[in-house]
């Protein structure tokens, strides 16, 4: 009787980054997934809808789902498909603009901050500390009462703006803090010290050596920070602050969908998804986007 020999697998077993980055790959294309076929459905609203999203059928009020429609409709007879597809539009526009200005506003300071002097980086900071002990919802009440929903501004719908400038003043916080311990974690390596030895003016070193390795944990937090803002935008909507009442939003459809919950329990239940859906899609980008970096 003859031994069989064993044959070795002499593959050499993947590198930790290697599969960190395949990790990171796969939770990003998931989440871009996801994230597109929101967008998607918010640029071809008009074609994937029946109707507009404010019109009423009071003769077929709270009808549950049919081919006619497709989440049934609301206490008004509307619509609540098409009003779940033109909410993608209102939230994902406030989100995104109320985590991209204070993105770019925010890095901008915790740039300063990481570069600057003591004084300069001691005075961002309690700033900061001031920003952070507000209360996020009593701040957005009390801005919405003192600026007033409007009546919009440019291609921001009513009660949009208020929003946006309430994220501005108080999410910048999170990336100058992130940007200025990034900023000086570089700017103590040994690379940026070989590089200001080498004669290479402070100027193109910060620009095209500190800044680029520093930003990357505040792409990630953004991608993440959008999704809190849409949950941030119906929670405020569901309380009755900011949009107004009556306009296809995920949070006041939910509020508007209690007094039925027992019967019509679908219309809670498709905006809650949607808000659920958009927030994973946005977080599995920054985590993949965050594997990509560490790897």
């Amino acid at each position: 009787m003859t031994d069989t020999p064993v044959v070795e697998d002499s593959t050499p077993p993947a590198e930790p980054s290697r599969r960190l980055r395949r990790r990171g790959d796969g939770k990003m294309a998931v989440g871009a997934v996801i994230v597109g076929l929101f967008v998607l459905a918010a640029l071809f609203a008009p074609l994937i809808t029946s109707g507009h999203p404010a019109d009423q059928d009071l003769l077929n009020r709270l009808a549950p789902p049919s081919r006619a429609h497709l989440l049934g409709t609301d206490q008004l007879g509307r619509d609540e498909w098409t009003r779940l597809v033109y909410a993608i539009r209102l939230d994902l526009r406030v989100a995104v603009l109320g985590s991209l200005i204070p993105a770019v506003l925010g890095s901008l300071i915790g740039i300063a901050a990481g570069l600057g002097s003591k004084w300069l980086d001691a005075a961002i900071m309690r700033t900061s500390d001031i920003v952070v002990s507000l209360p996020l919802f009593i701040f957005f009440i009390a801005l919405v009462g003192l600026l007033g929903p409007g009546t919009g501004f440019l291609f921001l719908g009513p009660g949009e703006l208020p929003l946006i400038i309430g994220f501005t003043v108080i999410s910048w916080v999170v990336y100058a803090r992130l940007l200025r311990s990034e900023v000086r974690r570089v700017r103590s390596m040994d690379y940026i010290r070989a590089a200001r030895l080498g004669g290479l003016p402070g100027r193109r070193v910060i620009a095209w050596h500190i800044v680029p390795n520093a930003i990357g944990q505040s792409i990630v937090y953004f991608f993440v920070d959008v999704g809190l803002a849409v949950v941030a935008i119906s929670t405020l909507s569901f309380l009755g602050v900011g949009i107004p009442v009556g306009t296809p939003e995920w949070g006041s459809m939910i509020q508007s969908g209690r007094g039925v919950i027992q019967t019509n329990w679908w219309l809670i239940a498709a905006p809650g998804a949607a808000i659920a859906l958009i927030g994973m899609g946005l977080a599995l980008i920054g985590d993949g986007l965050d594997d990509r970096i560490k790897s």
